[in-house]
């Protein structure tokens, strides 16, 4: 099955920006699922940050993020990437990539999914 590798986070002041990159690795392909960057900040729930779907269209955006964060995705790469702009010391969290696909069988239809570990982000003066 796809296993996430996420990459790229770090310290960074406000204002700066940063892009995160979520890998399939072993040469998956990602064609088909819907991805998306989740994010925890400390003691705070997990929260969406951005979705595309399986055609690239965005889904989802959170509010906190919009017009700053822009979710894309390298198909040849298999690839999904976060660009974050105008970091704000809010959007220090750990960073989450997330994928999954639906699958209709005669039986039911499921979705399967898959998690990163996650990379943690930062943003202090």
């Amino acid at each position: 099955q796809v296993q996430l590798v996420e990459s790229g986070g770090g310290l960074v002041q406000p204002g700066e920006s940063l892009t995160l990159s979520c890998s399939a690795s072993g040469g998956s392909s990602l064609d088909g699922y819907a991805v998306g960057w989740f994010r925890q900040a400390p003691g705070k729930e997990r929260e969406g940050v951005s979705c595309l779907s399986s055609i690239d269209s965005v889904t989802y955006s959170a509010n906190s993020v919009k017009g700053r964060f822009t979710i894309s995705r390298d198909n040849v790469k298999n690839t999904v990437y976060l660009q974050m702009t105008s970091l704000k010391p809010e959007d220090t969290a750990v960073y989450f990539c997330h994928a999954e696909v639906r699958v209709d069988t005669i039986e039911a239809t499921k979705y399967l999914e898959v998690w990163g570990q996650g990379t943690l982000v930062t943003v202090s003066p």
